[in-house]
């Protein structure tokens, strides 16, 4: 074992956690413990806490919690081994020498970082001499000046398959090592390996230490492909794992906790160039699991600059779909797309700085994309697309593994799918659900019914006591509570909060018809996640505190003559279960609520005389099933 129990102890006796800690976060003591804002997410008060007698931190916010390498491999993306080595050498504290295997396979590893690092300054100079003339002509014509040149240590493959071999090979370096640093092409049917960069333009790849461990080459001529050349995979090197210009943009990330993921080498450069040095890239495939991993290291909310072309967004619904296993509370991603046509490189370039800080300043939440996406894959006209429409955003938030999250989630689609009367097409609408469009609608400011407005253009033939009817019929539908069995539902969830232990999914997506019923499930839910161990006392208990005794009154008159035995106070288990599944039965076969919040809406989007009618018919319809 390279690290035995009782080394590590040494070093954490010797660090206490608030010492490591208190270099990334500002701590402040409180009694024996430290709180600050938390390093994983961003936060205005303190729910970090650090306990040096228990050696360990917690952060409230997000659930992270660790000792003194843990928040290293955390905040700095450093492996073990790496975090290890740090905190033992600023403890004080000895290795153990390697084992004889792990000696060769280190002296073996360290010369291919040597033949790696001597390629590195092979390519500066070549980039400076006469070979790198197209080179640096290309540079210049992107913006790239010196600086830039210098460091980001940009060099140049000359256009010769021996060059460099020959170059290592002075340098006393084996055959061996330079193909396990991938700098070789080499194999069976290749009798004399040659170089794998050729006339190209090189940009080192480093890891967390700023070590050089592979390479990524740009051609330079129009028909030279690919157009751009990585590295393979070795024995440092995965390009899964790694980030372009990860070390730099960690350090330069520090102060904000933010970071900005780019599409490509260019324009990170060209991000930095414009003053924006916390840029990262992958390395030509699409964002990884370990890769979003080292983003959250750096910031709880990475922010995503993709081009604003078809491909920027297909990078940007890849990198969807990698990210929602891992959403949590407090880490997610955020997007920013630039104008068609336009890159980083070319917006810096071309005086437009001050819009793409905008952009990067402004950028659009995770769930907007996601629901974006799902929205322009088809039309919404019809209730059966957005049926569709409706399932396929149910499918991707079921793929959030953070239950809590996941309901937040559903309960945020539900709320959108509320305001979809007509086809919905890129970003969401503002809110327009039953409730906000009634009182917008049709009522007037001093509170008094208004009349549908026809579309006619003149005066509606709507009959006057149809017009009754509908006015009525919408007054009606703005009471509290007017739906028993959805009261029914609620009171049952109050009474017996232990079904949402078993029941959270199918809770979360009841469409409820009463505002109140929806405003306490969300409640409930919402107090659910913070503490599931709540009984019926406590959780009513906390419902009044937040300010949700009006809903509580008229749900318990709503209740009072329709008391359901089997949701008592007292009932078995086993009763409480088979009620349940016969008022969501009844619930679920009924179909009213969707149908009357369909009505509503298309009511809203065409106001003729055969939707108010139809309106009408489902209003009553809902009255005489509630009953």
């Amino acid at each position: 074992m390279r690290y035995p129990p009782d080394l590590l102890d040494e070093i954490r006796s010797r660090l206490p956690v608030s010492r490591v800690v208190e270099r990334r976060v500002k701590l402040k003591r409180q009694g024996r413990e430290y709180i600050g804002l938390s390093p994983f997410k961003i936060e205005r008060s303190p729910s970090f806490t650090v306990n040096d007698h228990k050696g360990f931190y917690h952060c409230f916010a997000t659930g992270e919690h660790g000792d003194v390498f843990t928040f290293l491999m955390k905040v700095e993306g450093l492996s073990f081994p790496e975090s290890v080595e740090r905190l033992a050498a600023e403890a004080g504290v000895t290795l153990p020498a390697p084992e004889p295997v792990d000696a060769v396979r280190e002296s073996h590893e360290n010369r291919v970082r040597a033949a790696l690092e001597e390629a590195c300054r092979f390519f500066e100079v070549a980039l400076s001499s006469l070979d790198g003339i197209a080179a640096r002509a290309y540079l210049e014509k992107r913006g790239v000046g010196g600086a830039e040149i210098a460091a980001f240590r940009l060099g140049y493959a000359p256009d010769s398959k021996t060059r460099l071999k020959q170059h290592l090979s002075g340098k006393g370096f084996t055959l061996a090592e330079m193909q396990d640093a991938g700098l070789l092409i080499h194999g069976d049917d290749i009798p004399v390996p040659y170089d794998r960069f050729r006339g190209r333009l090189i940009f080192p790849i480093t890891d967390a230490k700023r070590r050089v461990i592979a390479f990524g080459g740009r051609a330079l001529q129009p028909d030279q492909q690919p157009k751009y050349l990585n590295s393979p995979e070795t024995l440092l090197f995965h390009k899964g794992h790694v980030l372009f210009n990860h070390a730099a943009a960690r350090d330069a990330s520090k102060a904000e906790r933010a970071v900005i993921l780019a599409e490509g080498y260019m324009d990170v450069i060209a991000l930095a160039r414009g003053g924006f040095p916390n840029a990262v890239a992958p390395l030509g495939t699409a964002l990884t699991a370990d890769q979003l991993r080292l983003l959250w290291a750096m910031s709880p909310l990475p922010t995503l600059c993709f081009d604003g072309d078809a491909a920027g967004r297909k990078a940007a619904h890849r990198a969807l779909d990698t990210a929602l296993p891992f959403l949590e509370p407090g880490r997610s991603l955020q997007f920013a797309f630039l104008p068609e046509g336009r890159d980083p490189d070319d917006m810096v370039s071309g005086g437009a700085r001050d819009a793409l800080a905008k952009l990067l300043a402004e950028p659009l939440p995770f769930i907007d994309v996601l629901w974006a996406r799902e929205a322009e894959k088809h039309a919404l006209d019809t209730p059966e697309q957005r049926a569709a429409f409706e399932a396929r955003l149910t499918e991707a938030a079921q793929k959030i593994e953070h239950k809590s999250l996941r309901f937040h989630y559903l309960a945020g689609f539900r709320e959108r799918l509320r305001g979809i009367g007509q086809r919905s097409g890129g970003l969401p609408r503002p809110r327009l659900d039953a409730e906000s469009w009634r009182a917008r609608s049709m009522l007037a400011p001093t509170g008094g019914a208004r009349k549908p407005r026809a579309q006619t253009g003149g005066r509606s033939m709507l009959p006057q006591r149809t017009s009754e009817l509908l006015s009525s019929a919408l007054t009606q539908a703005a009471a509290p509570v007017s739906a028993p069995r959805e009261a029914v539902i609620v009171s049952a969830i109050l009474a017996h909060p232990w079904l949402i232990d078993e029941h959270m999914e199918e809770i979360a997506r009841i469409p409820f018809i009463d505002p109140d019923c929806n405003r306490l499930r969300d409640a409930v839910l919402t107090v659910h996640q913070f503490d599931e161990s709540l009984d019926n006392k406590l959780l009513l208990e906390h419902l009044s505190k937040e300010g949700y005794e009006a809903e509580l009154e008229r749900l318990d008159k709503a209740c009072a003559h329709k008391a359901d035995p089997h949701f008592a106070p007292d009932a078995e288990r086993e009763q409480v279960l088979e009620g349940w599944r016969h008022v969501m039965m009844l619930h679920d076969k009924a179909g009213i609520p969707s149908s009357l919040l369909e009505a509503e809406s298309e009511w809203m989007s065409d106001q003729s005389d055969e939707n108010a009618v139809r309106l009408i018919a489902v209003k009553q319809q809902v009255e005489i099933v509630s009953t």
